[in-house]
C-alpha cells in the first residue's frame, strides 16, 4: 500500500514537498513514480526513481523544478516541487512502476496540489 501526503495550496513560485510512504521492503525493491492528473486531462508521469535511488527521470515539464529522492530512514519517496506554476495544479499520485517506464502497478490514493 502506498500513501501520499504533503499536498496543499500554494501561490505561483512557491514550493511543496510530497511524500510517498510504503512498507520498507516493498518500496526498496521497486521503482517508484510520481504521476499527476489535472481535471479533464490524462494522467501523466512526472518523475521516477530506481530502487537504489541512483537513477532518476523527469518529464520535460518539470525538469529543473522538481526533484525526486528516496529517504531511506523514513522509507519514503519524496518529490520536492519548486517554482510551482498554475499548470502544476493536479492530483498527484505515487505508484510502483516497471523500471524505465511509466507503467504503474500499485497506486496510492493521491494528494491534491493547487497552485494559484
Amino acid at each position: 500500500q502506498l500513501v501520499e501526503s504533503g499536498g496543499g495550496s500554494v501561490q505561483a513560485g512557491g514550493s511543496l514537498r510530497l511524500s510517498c510512504s510504503a512498507s520498507g521492503y516493498f518500496a526498496s525493491i521497486n521503482c517508484i513514480g510520481w504521476f499527476r492528473q489535472a481535471p479533464g486531462e490524462e494522467r501523466e508521469g512526472v518523475a521516477r526513481i530506481s530502487p537504489g535511488g541512483g537513477s532518476t527521470y523527469y518529464a520535460e515539464a518539470v525538469k529543473g523544478r522538481f526533484t525526486i529522492s528516496r529517504d531511506k530512514a523514513k522509507k519514503t519517496v519524496e518529490l520536492q516541487m519548486n517554482s510551482l506554476e498554475p499548470e502544476d495544479t493536479a492530483m498527484y499520485y505515487c505508484a510502483t512502476v516497471v523500471c524505465g517506464t511509466w507503467n504503474g502497478n500499485y497506486w496510492g490514493q493521491g494528494t491534491q496540489v493547487t497552485v494559484s
